[in-house]
């Protein structure tokens, strides 16, 4: 198990460093490749985009046990949940807000809108895990080796917001968005590392964005390749 004094103290170890840009480069690189080239190839089979990601999956987990990192310092945990939804409530209730007097203003609002209306089998086991999947890479893995590089504060903390905005391109909106969250997202986890509330968090305002905007404006949330399809 790392301390946290040990943790900061390899921000300043030159080769750690290096390793850690390079394990973001490949976690990274293996979603672009599945968003982009195996997604022109796959022909619309997800199982097969599914293959690099499964690889970066399992290239963080040999890397967290590697350098001795346990699931509670990644944010597996319950004990600091208060204080994460805490830090998490003004900035994920003001945009959620915004988004519904939005929608009511523009006649856009449609809560049924994600999982094909049906919340249950739409929004909890889809919305939530792959809110909790997403916080898990973005904070649990590149927010921590981001800190290796640049240590805490905002530098790490634009790099994690840049890093999410890029894997949701050329979706300008939606790029936009997730820069704009990412960076609250990655403020929060470095102040209370907590997976569970993040994950809560970018399942709500996943839902409520999908169903205040057209999904024109967001084309569909359509990401890499499948954007232009």
């Amino acid at each position: 198990m790392i301390s946290t004094d040990e943790f900061a103290a390899r921000s300043n170890v030159p080769e750690d460093r290096v390793l850690a840009a390079w394990e973001i480069v490949s976690v990274v690189s293996s979603v672009l490749i599945a968003e982009w080239a195996v997604s022109s190839l796959a022909g619309g089979n997800k199982l097969i985009g599914a293959v690099p990601v499964s690889l970066a999956l399992v290239l963080m987990v040999l890397s967290h046990r590697l350098r001795g990192e346990s699931a509670r310092e990644i944010g597996w945990r319950l004990d600091n949940f208060p204080r994460a939804a805490r830090l998490l409530a003004v900035p994920t209730v003001v945009p959620v807000a915004v988004l519904i007097a939005f929608g009511w203003y523009a006649s856009s609002v449609n809560f049924g809108r994600w999982g094909g209306g049906h919340l249950v089998f739409g929004l909890l086991p889809f919305g939530v895990l792959w809110g909790l999947l997403q916080q898990y890479v973005l904070q649990g893995f590149v927010n921590r080796r981001a800190q290796l590089i640049w240590g805490r504060g905002w530098s790490s903390v634009v790099a994690v917001a840049l890093v999410f905005a890029a894997l949701h391109l050329p979706n300008p909106w939606l790029a936009l968005a997730t820069f704009a969250a990412g960076l609250v997202w990655a403020t929060v986890y470095q102040r209370a590392p907590n997976l569970f509330a993040l994950g809560l968090s970018h399942a709500l305002m996943t839902w409520v964005l999908i169903s205040t905007v057209p999904p024109a404006a967001l084309h569909s949330l359509r990401v890499g390749f499948n954007y232009f399809r």
